[in-house]
């Protein structure tokens, strides 16, 4: 397996070019440093948590393989970044981690669903290829997940196949979050951040003991609100104007030494007058930004829900989890939304039919048995059964306006789609790893889903002045199933107790399913469509030096996506139909620096490299058959740099600390359609904050988009795009007691 490996990277390589060598040659100084014999390394500091009195690193503790394990122990590309780091890097939205986290894209065309990417493994539809969880609770797909992040204790990034212990759609890799819990501590905090396009953030959360060593109640709630970035010069208002409150509680209850239960329940309530702000012009976007003309205006209203109940056991022999998860989303606009993004009436989309549709239901249950955490044991070992149901009943009209015979050659009538989705899978899974010696250790692991696709169909037709309803296509059913297989080998050797190097095989699936219903007669609906896989090579070495002040981690990987879902919108009726018609090739470098060279000063750099193209791919395309071999991957820049510093200084003998803090952020050329004709150029990010802060108080004020980088973060293959967010500034207030 090492021989496969080393050839593979040796024949696929080829990352020296000429506006790579600057990124690339850094990346081989880091490489030698590693090169130098590690000093000797304290190993006294088990704390989870950065000591600023001290320059030595933490000991990081993360549950990426569903146990409590040493970050620079795990054989597997990791980054993990903590509550201080989170709030430092002011990441208040998955997609804040685009870029920070090397190889990783994320971003939405403005209603909160992001589409992210890691190592060139792309989210296309509403089935992820990156799968989130929070608190344990995979966020079961696009219409059901929470974006926004507040009162976060970590957030864990696995990149590559994560199929053996996740599942389905984790093909790219997992982002992990754990908010944090109560514990017999009481505790409080607020915060108060206020920006211009009068930004209004407000957090805040309390948590209690209600019987100490026994039972334990945490909350915490967020309000958010902000004008639009954008403007619609066809009634010269705001559009995009967001407002919005989440909340997060918790109650956990020791019921004994051995047995505990907690109950969580999170909720999300969004409005957003103007959640598509999208031009149809690309040069019109970037030369005349965040302008837009549409003239059919709503809201959308965005409500989710996410409960789940744990039960926990701590025993002699294994642990025991129990996780039940419920989720919920109903989405709606108040008034049909603008499908032409155009001051003309055209088209125009229309889903708020009552709460009987587009209000989708997941149920999911895991079971989990672990090995006890016994540092002297060569077996440890996870196994367990994830079973889910989603109801999926959505309804959509598509109205062609007064002016839609510009178009199709008809106007003033409507096309209905409705369609009703099942899904159901099981799956079971394990995974298991034995020390063969001391310092070297095989990781085995083998999931087996099962998933069954059950939908139905309907097509509808009304035409003005008398809106009589015919049917275009009667109700038809289709059923689909399949079953798909996750293993994972590694090996790992420990070098010393500082450095560790592994080589890794790992596979990951995006499930399959059942394309819906559209307008156009000569594409039948209900066309089956396999899942797709990842299978993923990867050779990765972890180092801390210098007395535990610099950590150092690189992977280099190789994946092959076979049987590629390539996904094609359909407008005007906002439906895609998806098969499985190509091959990618993904493969590149990462690198994680983290270092404390002096007290106080903290030096963080990250960098990424992917190039991924499809090996074949023959889009149909107007009745004919366009060749798109070698094309590169959307949303996968083919460079991701991250680099921040940050000073931090006690003032006198006070008990007040002051900090200052730059970031350097730099995007790659991103693609956006398959054809490669709508594309952004590399730019740069900067942000800078400075702050002050004792034991209760603290006063940060910050600054996003300094140079005010104008560039597109989202776009449609048909030419709609929306541009990142523009420069801000804004101060934060917070208390903690």
């Amino acid at each position: 397996m090492v021989q496969l490996v080393s050839n593979i990277f040796a024949n696929n390589f080829t990352i020296m070019n000429s506006s790579k060598i600057v990124p690339i040659s850094i990346i081989l100084m880091l490489v030698s440093i590693v090169m130098i014999p590690n000093f000797a390394i304290s190993q006294n500091n088990e704390n989870k948590t950065i000591k600023d009195s001290t320059k030595q690193l933490e000991k990081v503790i993360v549950t990426a393989q569903k146990r409590a394990e040493y970050l620079q122990k795990i054989p597997l590309a990791v980054s993990s970044l903590d509550a201080k780091q989170i709030k430092a890097l002011q990441i208040l939205d998955i997609k804040d981690l685009s870029s920070i986290i090397p190889n990783t894209y994320s971003a939405d065309p403005g209603d909160a669903r992001n589409a992210t990417s890691i190592r060139g493994i792309a989210t296309t539809s509403y089935d992820p290829t990156v799968a989130v969880y929070i608190d344990g609770v995979n966020q079961f797909s696009l219409d059901t997940y929470i974006p926004n992040l507040y009162d976060i204790a970590r957030i864990e990034v696995l990149r590559g196949p994560q199929g053996t212990l996740y599942g389905r759609n984790s093909m790219g890799g997992v982002i992990n979050i754990i908010t944090k819990e109560p514990t017999n501590q009481t505790n409080g905090f607020g915060e108060i951040s206020i920006g211009d396009y009068n930004q209004q953030r407000i957090n805040a959360g309390f948590k209690t003991p209600f019987l100490k060593d026994k039972l334990f109640f945490g909350m915490s709630a967020l309000y958010e609100a902000r004008d639009g970035y954008y403007k619609n010069d066809f009634n010269n208002l705001s559009y995009d104007k967001q407002n919005g409150f989440s909340s997060n509680y918790f109650l956990n209850w020791l019921i004994s030494k051995k047995w505990s239960a907690k109950l969580n329940v999170k909720n999300r309530s969004q409005k957003n007058s103007g959640a598509f702000p999208l031009v149809t012009d690309l040069n019109e976007a970037i030369n005349n930004p965040y302008r837009l003309n549409q003239n059919a205006v709503t809201k959308m209203i965005d409500n989710t829900l996410n409960n789940s109940l744990s039960l926990n056991y701590i025993g002699t022999y294994f642990n025991f989890n129990s996780q039940t998860a419920y989720q919920s989303n109903y989405r709606y606009y108040t008034n049909p939304i603008d499908g032409d993004f155009s001051p003309y009436d055209i088209i125009s989309v229309k889903n708020n039919f009552g709460k009987d549709w587009n209000n989708i239901k997941v149920l999911t249950q895991e079971l989990k048995f672990t090995s006890i955490n016994n540092l002297n044991s060569k077996f440890k070992w996870t196994t367990g059964a994830y079973l889910f149901y989603q109801d999926a009943p959505v309804k959509q009209a598509t109205h062609f306006g007064e002016f839609a015979s510009m178009m199709v050659g008809d106007s003033l009538f409507s096309l209905t789609n409705i369609t009703k989705t099942i899904k159901k899978g099981i799956a079971i899974y394990g995974q298991l790893s034995y020390a063969i010696q001391p310092n070297f250790t095989i990781n085995l692991g083998l999931r087996n889903d099962y998933e069954q696709v059950t939908q139905s169909v309907l097509g509808l037709y009304q035409h003005a002045p008398d809106n009589t309803e015919y049917t275009t296509t009667p109700e038809t059913s289709a059923k689909i199933n399949f079953n798909a297989l996750s293993p994972k080998v590694s090996l790992d050797y420990q070098v010393n107790n500082n450095s560790l190097t592994y080589i890794l095989f790992s596979r990951g699936f995006r499930t399959g399913g059942l394309s819906p219903l559209g307008s156009d007669p000569s594409q039948p609906p209900l066309i089956g469509y396999k899942p797709e896989y990842s299978n993923n090579f990867e050779l990765g070495m972890k180092n801390e030096m210098f007395n535990r002040t610099l950590r150092f981690n690189i992977a280099l990987f190789y994946t092959k996506i076979a049987d590629a879902q390539v996904p094609s919108l359909v407008l005007p009726d906002a439906v895609t139909i998806t098969k499985n018609i190509g091959k990618l090739n993904s493969k590149g470098i990462e690198a994680e620096v983290l270092s404390r060279p002096v007290k106080g000063l903290m030096l963080l750099y990250n960098f990424g490299y992917t190039n991924a193209k499809f090996e074949t791919l023959n889009l149909s395309q107007q009745g004919s058959s366009v060749d798109l071999s070698g094309k590169n991957q959307i949303f996968t820049p083919d460079i991701t740099s991250f680099l921040a510093a940050q000073y931090n200084h006690k003032i006198s003998t006070s008990k007040i600390d002051a900090f200052i803090r730059a970031e350097w952020k730099y995007t790659g050329t991103t693609y956006f359609d398959l054809a490669n004709n709508i594309y952004q150029s590399p730019y740069s990010i900067i942000n800078m904050s400075v702050g002050v802060s004792n034991e209760k108080y603290g006063v940060k004020l910050w600054s996003r988009n300094l140079t005010k980088q104008k560039y597109i973060s989202y776009a449609y293959d048909f030419g709609a795009v929306h541009l990142g967010d523009p420069a801000h500034i804004g101060i934060t207030v917070s208390y903690q007691f």
